[in-house]
């Protein structure tokens, strides 16, 4: 439901942030801002900044930010309605009848019902759980996987009974439609019948990060197939962007994010007192599921299970998390196939002495990579050495892949001059960080030294880039001319910061009050522009950079920008070998650029 911005704008004017984020965090001022331990992340030292200047909060520490809407969202759960109409009624300010298309109207109208229809099954479920028929359900829970009433209750966990349409029956009954139960997916339509999706499995409730219950997933009792199933995709619930337990975790104390395989890894974790476990739900993890981590942490410890799928799970991960600029680790277990065995047989004091002795990512992908060579044969050991290297050419950035390099040589007893000079050469041939990717995958040493279009793409770091450039040319509007006579707005990959390049491209003067209503449905983006704003806040309590140094960085930053563009350009055609080529050379030639 969406009201004209100009009474957006007035009720965000009415209610000034620091007034409302003052009454849930103890804020001090200091100097023009005002500081606080973040409600969003657990810490000792105060990093949350509100600015009462700019009517925006950041946290330094877990990356969240945004205007008093965006406050009231994650601190309430509220929709952004919800959070209008606080604000409306606080400052005493009659919302006009709302003006949207029939489209919108019809879009928030069905994502409202599917909601309400989902927290309605949802109470089916946890009911059924405590019902003679559900018996065998709540078992399960409590005796088999050891799990107390206060865990049931909090992951509202329930059981969808054996009668095929239990649920839509119920549904029916509370008036809802057809149509609407179809789409919600909870039901399945055929020409012959209607039969829950769900039925006699024992249901965990999946909840976006606004606790929420967005779709469903579902344990079979017994031998039946699937063994879990998850609602389908529907207008609320994407599975690619959904990481179960993240609405509890985020919440957490600890500063890093466990990442388990499955529900009653994450539910077991949490029982335990590891709060910060989030599992992703029944696809391959990619990069929105890491994009969504970084808004709350910049640490990961990898905690799948360890059997094979486990390590395959934690190979496939570590590249997507280090794309997005996470670090990460990985927790290794023995004597139990996932976090939950592990726990009920060895107790959380194990599994934290565990974590504790976490290892490094990418070193452990190294020793699974070295199980796949026979190192008392020359040859062998060669082809080892030759895969290492090509995944040391994962880190784009000298100093670390120096130091990673330096850190493998001595965890391998590889010669350390010799494996740099290996890394730099392919490195420098390849021109790309991609190799690491396939970190499972064995190739033959000779395939190593070949060249293709797929190897020369390069995820980088642009949105941190892409940042620091904003910040600057919103900090020093006299450069921005400069920059864009050789950087298009076009080439920036982030949609945020690529909106704000535009404006500053015509005005020098962004309209910061107008993107924050444009994202105002957008966390991460919110967050990315409080990023922005505080970047500059922080700065103006500094020094003032010298020109020498600042045209340096914006030289630097745009270089590396117009490089990441063309890695993006290289693997949108890296079937088309002429295209590749030009683009290659005009990568090339970045080596001589400058800005002045």
């Amino acid at each position: 439901m969406r009201y004209e911005e100009t009474v957006v704008d007035e009720v965000k004017s009415a209610n000034d942030i620091v007034d409302i984020i003052g009454q849930h965090v103890r804020l001090t001022r200091r100097g023009a801002n005002y500081f606080g331990l973040c409600p969003f992340h657990g810490e000792k030292t105060a990093s949350f900044c509100v600015s009462p200047g700019k009517q925006i909060f950041y946290c330094f520490g877990c990356g969240a930010g945004g205007d008093v809407y965006r406050f009231l969202m994650q601190y309430e759960n509220y929709s952004f309605s919800e959070a209008l109409k606080y604000l409306a009624d606080r400052a005493h300010i009659a919302l006009p009848e709302q003006n949207f298309s029939k489209e919108a109207a019809a879009r928030s109208d069905l994502k409202n019902r599917l909601l309400e229809v989902n927290k309605a099954a949802a109470y089916f479920y946890v009911n059924a759980l405590h019902t003679p028929e559900g018996a065998a359900g709540y078992d399960y829970f409590k005796n088999k996987r050891g799990l107390s009433d206060r865990t049931i209750s909090h992951f509202g966990l329930g059981y969808s009974p054996k009668a095929p349409d239990a649920l839509y029956r119920h549904l029916k009954e509370k008036g809802y439609s057809d149509e609407l139960i179809k789409e919600s997916g909870l039901v399945t339509y055929n020409s012959r019948n209607i039969r829950d999706r769900f039925w006699n499995r024992v249901i965990f409730p999946i909840m976006d990060t606004n606790s929420r219950v967005t779709g469903f997933g579902g344990r079979v009792l017994g031998d039946g197939l699937p063994k879990y199933l998850n609602s389908p995709e529907t207008p609320i619930f994407d599975k690619s962007q959904s990481l179960y337990g993240l609405n509890f975790a985020k919440k957490s104390k600890r500063k890093y994010i466990l990442l388990c395989e499955g529900y009653m890894d994450v539910i077991a974790l949490h029982q335990y007192g590891f709060t910060n476990a989030v599992a992703s739900l029944g696809t391959a993890f990619n990069e929105k599921h890491a994009r969504i981590i970084k808004r709350y942490t910049d640490q990961v410890i990898l905690a799948q299970d360890s059997d094979q799928a486990g390590i395959k799970a934690k190979l496939r991960a570590f590249p997507i998390l280090h794309s997005a600029g996470l670090n990460t680790k990985v927790l290794e277990i023995h004597d139990a196939k996932d976090p939950d065995e592990f726990i009920r047989k060895f107790g959380p004091e194990a599994y934290e002495e565990c974590i504790d002795k976490a290892k490094n990512a990418f070193i452990y992908m190294i020793g699974v990579l070295k199980e796949e060579f026979d190192l008392s044969d020359p040859a062998g050991k060669t082809d080892f050495y030759n895969a290492v290297a090509d995944r040391l050419c994962m880190f784009s950035e000298p100093l670390e892949r120096y130091n990673y390099t330096d850190s493998v040589s001595s965890a391998f007893f590889i010669n350390r001059e010799e494996l740099k000079d290996m890394v730099e050469r392919r490195f420098s041939l390849k021109g790309t960080a991609a190799a690491g990717n396939a970190v499972y995958e064995r190739e033959p040493a000779v395939r190593s030294r070949e060249i293709t279009p797929a190897s020369l793409h390069s995820q980088g770091y642009s949105e941190k880039y892409e940042r620091q450039l904003i910040a600057w040319l919103c900090r020093y509007p006299d450069y921005t001319n400069s920059v864009f006579e050789h950087l298009s707005p076009d080439e920036l990959e982030t949609p945020v910061y690529r909106d704000m390049a535009e404006q500053l491209s015509a005005s020098r003067d962004p309209d910061m009050s107008g993107l924050m209503n444009k994202y105002r449905e957008d966390e991460e983006a919110q967050s990315l522009l409080a990023a922005v704003i505080s970047e500059n806040e922080r700065a103006e309590a500094g020094n003032e950079l010298s020109r020498l140094d600042l045209e340096k960085g914006l030289t630097e930053t745009v270089r590396r920008l117009k490089a990441s563009s063309i890695d993006r350009k290289i693997k949108a055609n890296e079937n088309d070998i002429e295209t590749v080529s030009r683009l290659l050379r005009e990568k090339n030639s970045l080596s001589s650029f400058s800005l002045f």
